[in-house]
């Protein structure tokens, strides 16, 4: 026993003394890197220098300040690391405490409740008052079934997974952003969680496509990321994207939205419907791709959603989907048709090939047009989070937008001197459709970070310059160089550079 308690003795004082040798070299590194070792390089610098010459006191100089400059970086990163994490840990704490407040409170709400309901039942009890009140009622658990008879199977699913109540969007303070901010967030976003990279211009564009309208078509050579931009928008968002495949076989809009089969009484029900007729319970934004649209005609199987969308009254925008409502259809139906939401785009992808059907006038005109026929280069973007934003908010800024930038009279001026010389000229016009674009696309270009001038420059180019392909153009190369002209004299040289490339570019095709 005596020796047995010798040895603990001696273990906890060999211990102690390990523990206190820890941390006298701790101290003794941290004095090293602090104290010692920087006036030892001192001393060593002070020895050397007396050899210096001219150069090598520059080089001296430089070297220093370099490695003083990277020194303090790393301490200011790791101050901001530090920071970062403390800020972290205490928003999740404050979120633990909401919640368990929260609970607590509903607890309480419950016993409230259900002293509120005994007491009401002694007072009726009293007067010789049957009831039931404040006893609990025993009801038999009624699970929802699909019913029997319904005709649509992905349809009642999407009833069954809302339980057909809209999804909600709750918005937190980092979600209000302005046009701007939502434009580089969502470059940021791409870049950091995704590998996407998009300019600048091209995202703008987007965005102010948005508002101008309900299609917009992104066109240019395959690989330049027209796909991957919708599907990023959908993850920025935090509501995917649907991609719907387009097959060269579909002539009509039943490939696209399905059918009702006349033998098994069931409709066919495709992806694309069900993308759609999830938007109505959805209050966010919602995105439906039609990838390589132009693999078969885009006017003959989306040509009721392009009079539709056309409607002024959105109440209006009515897809027929079966001929009446039975029981066990849908809960979102119409008389047998779906009302297409405020908060969806049909976003279609485009490829320049043989292989591909030319877009027609009457998809162009009433699309908004993107072109994407460049790579970017790859960009160090800070880590960025993806944000809930409902329809109404970014309809809003949108509004906004017209308001703060509408078009300058300068800027009309200019754009009817352009229409009136296109007139006469080359018999080429734009009606009132492309005008109101022009309109809607401008302001909302300029909140999103651009210029007026630029942003006239990509309507007129897409919307107006894009007709003259149908021209008889070696006819009219005077005519081309007359416009350019005058675009060089409306808005000067370095300006206007996409139109101005677009015409240059038909007359080296001459």
């Amino acid at each position: 026993m005596i020796e047995f308690v010798r040895y603990y003795i001696d273990f906890l004082r060999n211990l102690w003394d390990n523990i206190v040798e820890f941390f006298r070299q701790v101290f003794a590194i941290i004095a090293n890197i602090f104290y010692h070792y920087p006036i030892e390089y001192i001393r060593r610098l002070i020895e050397f220098s007396k050899e210096f010459n001219f150069l090598d006191w520059i080089a001296a100089i430089v070297i220093i300040a370099l490695n003083i400059a990277f020194v303090v970086f790393l301490l200011i990163r790791l101050v901001l690391l530090i920071r970062k994490y403390i800020k972290f840990n205490r928003s999740e704490i404050t979120k633990e405490k909401l919640m368990a407040e929260i609970g607590v409170l509903s607890q309480r709400i419950v016993e409230l409740t259900d002293e509120k309901n005994q007491i009401l039942a002694l007072k009726m009890e009293t007067v010789g008052l049957s009831t039931n009140v404040g006893k609990p009622i025993e009801k038999k658990k009624q699970e929802k079934q699909t019913p029997t008879g319904s005709r649509f199977t992905k349809l009642i699913e999407v009833d069954e997974k809302y339980g057909e109540t809209s999804y909600e969007i709750f918005m937190q303070e980092k979600d209000f952003l302005s046009l701007r901010e939502l434009v580089q967030q969502f470059i940021n976003f791409a870049a950091s969680q995704l590998g996407l990279f998009y300019e600048f211009k091209v995202v703008a564009a987007f965005f102010a496509g948005l508002a101008t309208s309900k299609i917009i078509i992104l066109e240019g050579i395959s690989g330049t990321g027209k796909t991957s931009l919708p599907y990023a928008m959908g993850k920025f968002f935090n509501n995917s994207a649907d991609i719907i495949s387009v097959q060269p076989s579909w002539r009509d809009r039943s490939e696209m939205i399905g059918y009702l089969n006349e033998f098994t009484k069931k409709f066919n029900e495709s992806d694309f419907l069900k993308a759609l007729y999830e938007s109505t319970y959805r209050e966010d934004l919602n995105f439906i791709v039609l990838d390589e649209l132009n693999l078969a005609r885009i006017e003959y199987y989306f040509a009721e959603f392009l009079s539709i969308l056309e409607m002024p009254n959105q109440t209006d925008w009515l897809i027929e989907i079966v001929p009446s409502t039975q029981p066990g259809d849908p809960a979102n139906f119409v008389n047998g048709k779906i009302l297409v939401p405020q908060n969806v785009w049909f976003i279609g992808t485009a490829n320049k090939d043989d292989s591909t059907f030319t877009i027609t006038d009457k998809v162009y005109d009433r699309a908004s047009t993107i072109e994407m026929n460049a790579r970017i280069d790859a960009i160090d973007a800070p880590i960025t989070e993806s944000i809930h934003m409902s329809f109404e908010y970014l309809n809003d800024l949108f509004e906004q937008a017209k308001m703060e930038y509408a078009l300058s009279q300068k800027a009309l001026i200019n754009l009817d001197k352009l229409d009136k010389f296109i007139t006469a000229r080359f018999k080429v016009t734009f009606g009132n459709r492309i005008l109101k674009q022009i309109r809607d696309f401008i302001p909302v270009y300029i909140a999103c970070g651009g210029d007026e001038v630029d942003g006239l420059d990509y309507m007129v180019a897409r919307k107006v310059l894009r007709k003259f392909e149908s021209l008889n153009l070696p006819f009219l190369v005077e005519e081309i160089k007359e416009l350019i002209a005058l675009m060089q004299k409306m808005f000067g040289k370095n300006k206007f550079t996409e139109s101005i490339d677009y015409l240059e570019s038909l007359l080296r095709q001459i």
